[in-house]
């Protein structure tokens, strides 16, 4: 009788030592981070000190979402043909768009943890009725199926998903991070 392989939900050997040691560092950043939240007292949450912090994890959290929207801008390129006529740029890209692609979930990943310590700090400090805090919850309620669809997509079971809510959620991170 032959013994068959371990199906694993990510075929790639490379890209899924890549996810998982993502997952790993995710994982600490959000203990490690959360633990430093919790060395706040809770009559400082409402102060200057304490708003830098959690603007700070904000901060991070949108260098990583631009590596992963990064893959999708490039992608935008080639399928628009704007840069069918430079062949120097058009390697360039195709460079780019690889490793893009290849540090698309990882980044994900990161990017996920340090927008949980955003949140979880953004509730600690309060809460107003403003336009920034508004679409911040707005983005952070279109976030949460994008992950899910996302390890679909390993099973192709998405059906296009994962890019729609993905589109929804860059759409008002921008609202909420640059307006």
């Amino acid at each position: 009788m032959t013994r068959q392989a371990k199906q694993h939900w990510i075929s790639n050997k490379t890209e899924r030592t890549l996810v998982y040691t993502a997952l790993v560092l995710a994982i600490f950043i959000v203990f490690w981070g959360s633990w430093q939240l919790y060395q706040y007292p809770g009559d400082t949450t409402h102060t200057r000190a304490f708003k830098s912090v959690f603007k700070d994890y904000g901060s991070m959290a949108r260098l990583a979402l631009f590596v992963v929207l990064a893959h999708y801008a490039i992608l935008f390129l080639f399928e628009k043909g704007l840069v069918d006529r430079w062949n120097q740029v058009k390697q360039w890209l195709v460079k780019a768009s690889r490793l893009a692609r290849r540090w698309h979930t990882p980044a994900a990943l990161v990017a996920l943890s340090l927008i949980v310590l955003h949140v979880v700090g953004a509730f600690l400090y309060g809460i107003e009725l403003n336009f920034e805090n508004v679409s911040g919850i707005l983005a952070v309620c279109v976030l949460i199926p994008v992950p899910i669809s996302g390890l679909l997509r390993y099973r192709k079971l998405d059906k296009k998903w994962h890019m729609r809510s993905g589109i929804a959620f860059a759409v008002l991170f921008f609202l909420h991070a640059f307006l």
